[in-house]
């Protein structure tokens, strides 16, 4: 990704990205620190944590990792105090970790089911209580990275689409309540992106133009196009976006009714 600090003007700033051990966290604080940023990488991945973080050293940027389990209170405050000890105050957090447990709703366990909430919605919000105190010093921004699964039930997935869109309406009371204190919140919701969840069903063949299929844009999207608008929504020049939802799935939210069989219209 080609340098972009003047325009995103984060050059300095200190950016935090959670589940950055991997895939599209790991897409965020790469586009972060090539937009001058100083990145802390949070993930309960210690060592592929680390790893991202000295690749980001070796390419000249600040990057600092810190081991953290996001559903821990305890761990979401000292990687807070952690990264403002070492880095400055934080001036973006992006919110993107995230787990999935199989299973439907009515054989799913009750501990898959805590677990994924723990994960998915509630370590969102300890992680944003846990930096608000630096995100108001700094007038800065939380990003959620939710899914469009928040909007379309994932079947057979235990708690993650409730998870998901718990998220939206977290962010929007964020937002409601911390925006009169000089911090944004806004969310991402991701659809069709390929990562290291979904590889395995890439090696089906035919999996991927199926997929892309459902999409306007005809291609299965790339983390990078998740680290596109999580920079701009973390940047300055997001400053009047608070509260907004931002759907990045290549138009496939858009094409329920060209799925719908219509002869001599459709294929």
């Amino acid at each position: 990704m080609s340098e972009t600090p003047h325009w995103l003007q984060l050059r300095g700033q200190v950016c935090a990205v959670t589940g950055a051990a991997s895939g599209i966290g790991a897409a965020i604080a790469r586009g972060l620190a090539d937009a001058g940023a100083r990145v802390a990488l949070l993930d309960r991945d210690a060592e592929g944590c680390r790893r991202v973080a000295e690749a980001l050293r070796a390419g000249g940027h600040t990057a600092l990792a810190v081991a953290c389990d996001l559903s821990d209170e305890a761990q979401t405050l000292n990687a807070a105090r952690t990264v403002q000890a070492e880095l400055g105050d934080c001036a973006a957090l992006v919110n993107n970790a995230g787990v999935l447990r199989p299973g439907s709703l009515e054989q799913v366990s009750l501990a898959d089911w805590n677990q994924v909430l723990a994960v998915n919605l509630t370590g969102y919000l300890l992680c944003a209580r846990a930096f608000l105190s630096q995100l108001r010093a700094t007038r800065g921004a939380v990003v959620h990275v939710a899914s469009i699964a928040a909007h379309f039930p994932q079947s057979h997935s235990g708690a993650y689409s409730a998870g998901k869109s718990g998220v939206l309406l977290l962010s929007r009371q964020m937002a409601a309540e911390w925006g009169p204190q000089g911090v944004r919140s806004n969310v991402i919701c991701p659809g069709m992106i390929r990562t290291a969840l979904s590889a395995k069903f890439y090696e089906e063949p035919g999996f991927e133009a199926k997929r892309a299929a459902v999409t306007a844009s005809r291609r299965v999207g790339e983390p990078q196009d998740i680290a596109d608008v999580a920079l701009f929504l973390a940047s300055p020049r997001a400053a009047y976006v608070n509260g907004a939802e931002i759907a990045v799935d290549g138009g496939m939210s858009s094409m329920l009714m060209d799925m719908v069989p219509r002869p001599g219209f459709n294929q």
